[in-house]
């Protein structure tokens, strides 16, 4: 039986918590229904017995405090909710027990906003990371070693999960009720709970926001001149003329303070436009792409799939309530 550990940490958000936990142990009552024993020892596991949540609204009452657990084979990180600095300083006490139940041979998954606690243990330094596409600037400033791909839904690397947004959580669950308890269990799982069981990406859904919680003036008028004027065509040299920067110096200055380069800080806040137009106008596909001030079809329709995993007309089929009537 694999010993599964939810953590309760300050500022759980319930339902990932609670979610996991429903999931997890339904897949007992399944395997008991054809008469076997069950897969799973499921435990809430935190730092006191009771751990109010949601401002007091709700009250969690954990199966083990931390100390009482001296040895598991997975834990689960919920996501959190609240100013992300001072969830992880009521949390650090979960670090050094993350730390050596990792070095025991634990494995770790962490639920959306979960990355942070998880991150804060060292244990992601140069590895992959998936996270809530809302919190990238600021999961970037705090961990600039780890390697953070906002675009993915399951990250798997050494025994260290991690998923993205929000509700995603459940594919995470989902994908380890696969690997523990097989793949007919996790289709099972995914048909009772109506969980969409393939999705491998958060693209369609990520909404772009610019990183301008820096201090570097010209690049945030770099940003400013390229978010009015995003239906011209805007190139390097007309940005590094217009600051009186050399390429070199303006390039090295903008990724440094945006974790983009200039070309995809344009495309992005090019393909942002047209995403809100194939969601609320009836403007056709060519209509968007003169609109967001691009003339070569195949360019734009790449570069549109590259970055919401969806091809124009898929995106506005999927969210564009006037072109379903």
């Amino acid at each position: 039986m694999k010993h599964i550990s939810i953590l309760v940490p300050e500022g759980a958000i319930l339902g990932s918590l609670e979610g996991s936990r429903q999931l997890l142990t339904q897949v007992n009552e399944f395997v008991r229904a054809r008469g076997e024993a069950p897969i799973f020892e499921v435990q809430l596991v935190g730092l006191s017995k009771e751990t109010l949540l949601s401002g007091g609204l709700f009250t969690v009452n954990t199966d083990r405090l931390l100390s009482e657990v001296a040895k598991t084979d997975l834990i689960i990180i919920p996501a959190i909710d609240g100013e992300i600095t001072q969830a992880l300083a009521a949390n650090r006490d979960f670090v050094p027990w993350l730390i050596n139940q990792y070095n025991l041979g634990a494995e770790i998954a962490s639920l959306c906003l979960g990355a942070f606690l998880l991150a804060s243990t060292g244990l992601l330094k140069g590895r992959k990371c998936a996270t809530h596409w809302m919190a990238t600037n600021n999961f970037r400033q705090l961990f600039p070693d780890v390697n953070l791909v906002t675009e993915k839904i399951i990250t798997d690397e050494q025994g260290i999960y991690s998923s993205g947004g929000a509700f995603s959580y459940l594919n995470l669950i989902l994908y380890l009720i696969e690997k523990y308890a097989g793949r007919d269990m996790a289709i099972l799982s995914a048909k009772v709970f109506a969980i969409e069981i393939e999705r491998d990406n958060q693209l369609s859904f990520t909404i772009f926001q610019g990183q301008k919680e820096h201090e570097d003036e010209p690049i945030k008028k770099a940003q400013e001149f390229i978010e009015k004027n995003y239906q011209d065509k805007i190139t390097v040299e007309q940005l590094t003329s217009m600051l009186a920067l050399s390429r070199r110096n303006f390039e090295r200055r903008f990724k440094k303070a945006t974790a983009n380069t200039i070309v995809e800080y344009i495309q992005r806040v090019k393909m942002e436009a047209a995403k809100i137009s194939l969601e609320s106008s009836r403007e056709n596909v060519n209509e968007v792409m003169y609109k967001v001030g691009y003339t070569d079809t195949k360019a734009f329709r790449s570069t549109f799939k590259r970055i919401t995993g969806l091809s124009p007309v898929e995106y506005r089929n999927k969210y564009n309530r006037e072109m379903q009537v």
